[in-house]
């Protein structure tokens, strides 16, 4: 069985308020499924991995086949929890350890 590549992505979210990590996992599910549909989200293999409220910084995992199609999807957020926010990718990689050291 050949094994899964995995993408690391940090994100900055900037928004009005302070979101939950519910609110924010829902508008990414949101997103991907309103432009790739219930399919295309199910190839992404999305999971939040870390979300720091203070910072309002996430970091998801992606399979790497899909990692276009969540970058797309992330582009078209315009909001979290019922307030305006936008999403920016600070840095993508293969190892959460990685991901951190260039983040910082």
């Amino acid at each position: 069985m050949k094994r899964v590549k995995r993408r690391y992505l940090a994100l900055q979210l900037e928004c009005e308020g302070i979101p939950t990590e519910r609110e924010f996992i829902d508008a990414v599910w949101a997103a991907v499924t309103k432009l790739y549909g219930e399919v295309g989200a199910s190839l992404t293999g999305l999971a939040l991995i870390d979300f720091d409220v203070e910072r309002n910084v996430a970091v998801l995992r992606v399979s790497l086949a899909a990692l276009n199609i969540l970058r797309a999807s992330l582009a078209t957020i315009t909001s979290v929890g019922g307030k305006e926010a936008a999403v920016q990718v600070l840095g993508i990689s293969g190892t959460l350890r990685a991901l951190y050291a260039n983040a910082k």
